[in-house]
């Protein structure tokens, strides 16, 4: 049986890829006259997003779908929508969802856009939904793939990963996010496309370290290439799938957040290698660097599963000021030789 239309979409979060990813949808939606809402937490910039059909913050002069209108107020936004789509720092999902939550539609979709384990728990953002909501998994699913918001918004083509454990519900959310720069597929190895998202954060922080230091390209390589077999051991450890490693979710979003000047994570990596504190580079940041908040809580996974992630675990110590942005290079390559493909 199809899914009827959604009344309402709404987008929790007003940052650039909460906003872009409205736009993908309002454009995606835009013949079926489906209103799309963000909710922003300041008034100005709920303000700017209707009066100018801009969230220059984020997104520059990027001008916005004229289904496209936004409020600070949470139970305005909730109510009557049929999908709602997360995009908020994923530390404070717990603590935000428990008042979204009052709001929701019985019978709503939730949509997670965000890429981190909750540190303490080290759930992942699905399963911290599943827990604070008590919605089913058929009703929970989690977009990733390349996704820089800056090149969405321009409308440059690209394409992402719609996942959950419920096909029908995957197709549902991709065919309403399906615009004409956007190609969404589907997934239904939500572990898989989740843990991909989150762990590239972590080495494109190390890659970006590379960066700043002025390493060149086969240093980068290294890195990213070995960082996908760690990301890879996790997911297959924890029951996630090989061939969602080798897709957009996962070498995909690894590539793109590794190489790109756009990418968050990239540039705080960057940063620490070119010598600043950690406390100078959040300052810097307008913006969470999502690696930064998880990389402890993956390490403690893999720990915990007994996986062995020599790259997370640098990028941790470096972080927690145990080991030095110039020494990580000397620690990697000063491991036990062994063959490229052993498991550990």
């Amino acid at each position: 049986m199809t899914k009827p239309l959604p009344r309402k979409i709404a987008v929790m979060g007003a940052g650039s890829w909460g906003t872009t990813f409205a736009k993908v949808l309002a454009d995606s939606v835009a013949d079926q006259e489906i209103p799309v809402q963000i909710w922003a937490r300041r008034d100005d910039a709920a303000n700017e997003i209707n009066e100018r059909h801009t969230n220059s913050r984020y997104l520059r002069e990027t001008k916005l779908p004229a289904n496209i209108s936004a409020s600070s107020n949470q139970r305005e936004v909730l109510e009557g929508a049929d999908l709602v789509v997360l995009a908020i720092p994923s530390q404070s999902l717990r603590r935000e969802l428990a008042v979204f939550k009052k709001y929701f539609e019985p019978e709503a979709v939730l949509l997670s856009l965000m890429k981190g384990l909750e540190r303490g728990t080290d759930l992942r953002m699905s399963e911290v939904i599943a827990e604070v909501t008590q919605f089913p998994e058929d009703r929970v699913a989690v977009l990733s793939g390349p996704n820089l918001a800056m090149e969405i918004a321009r409308e440059q083509p690209t394409a992402s990963v719609v996942a959950c454990s419920d096909g029908e519900t995957a197709q549902w959310i991709a065919e309403l996010c399906s615009a004409p720069y956007f190609r969404p597929y589907t997934n239904d190895d939500v572990l898989g496309v989740e843990l991909g998202g989150i762990v590239k954060n972590i080495i494109a922080l190390a890659v970006g370290m590379c960066d700043g230091m002025g390493m060149g390209d086969n240093t980068k390589s290294t890195v990213i290439t070995r960082g996908l077999a760690e990301t890879t051991r996790l997911v297959l450890s924890l029951g996630g799938r090989l061939d969602t490693l080798a897709g957009l979710s996962g070498l995909g979003d690894l590539v793109a957040t590794c190489s790109s000047s756009l990418s968050r994570n990239n540039t705080a990596g960057r940063l620490l290698g070119q010598g600043l504190f950690l406390d100078e580079v959040n300052d810097r940041m307008s913006q969470t660097a999502e690696g930064i908040k998880s990389a402890r809580a993956v390490f403690d996974l893999a720990r915990a599963h007994e996986v062995e992630m020599p790259i997370t675990e640098a990028v941790v110590m470096v972080l927690e000021g145990s080991l030095s942005v110039e020494n990580m290079a000397a620690r990697l390559l000063s491991r036990e030789l062994k063959s490229e493909g052993e498991q550990n």
